[in-house]
This record gives C-alpha cells, sequence and structure tokens, in this order.
C-alpha cells in the first residue's frame, strides 16, 4: 500500500495554521483529545518552520563594500556565535 505524503507548507502556511492551532487551543472549545492532536499538529509544524528558517538563513548573503567600494557578497554571519 503506497504512502500518502501531506503536501509540504510553505512557510507563510506553517504560520497561519500554527496561529490556527493557537487560537483554537486558547479558546478552549475543543476537546482534550483534540487538543492534544492539535498541539501535536502544532510541534510539528514548529519544527518544520525552524528547518525552513534554518535553511533560509544558510543561503542569505550580506552586501558589504569591497576594496573598490563596491558591493560584494559575503557570507552571511553565524548569529548563534
Amino acid at each position: 500500500m503506497p504512502t500518502t505524503k501531506k503536501p509540504t507548507l510553505s512557510f507563510e502556511q506553517q504560520l497561519s495554521r500554527i496561529d490556527e492551532i493557537v487560537r483554537a487551543l486558547d479558546g478552549g472549545g475543543v476537546s482534550l483529545d483534540e487538543s492534544l492532536k492539535l498541539f501535536e499538529e502544532g510541534t510539528k509544524l514548529i519544527r518544520q518552520a525552524q528547518e525552513t528558517l534554518q535553511k533560509a538563513e544558510q543561503t542569505v548573503v550580506r552586501l558589504s563594500k569591497g576594496a573598490d567600494g563596491e558591493p560584494v557578497e559575503a557570507p552571511f554571519p553565524d548569529l548563534e556565535a
């Protein structure tokens, strides 16, 4: 039996869905079982969003002036250091 994989959400879609989940959990109108399912989904989405951000961070470059005053591409500094 082939496994069907959910389509990957864009970063913006991930954030939007996380927001929906937070609102549903904050509203208190969902059962315990549904709350646990939403919490699990939210946790997975947060992990995916973090991975998306990490990948984006790795591709970001900053422009700086070279010796001749023209912009040159340089790797983005590691902010965690």
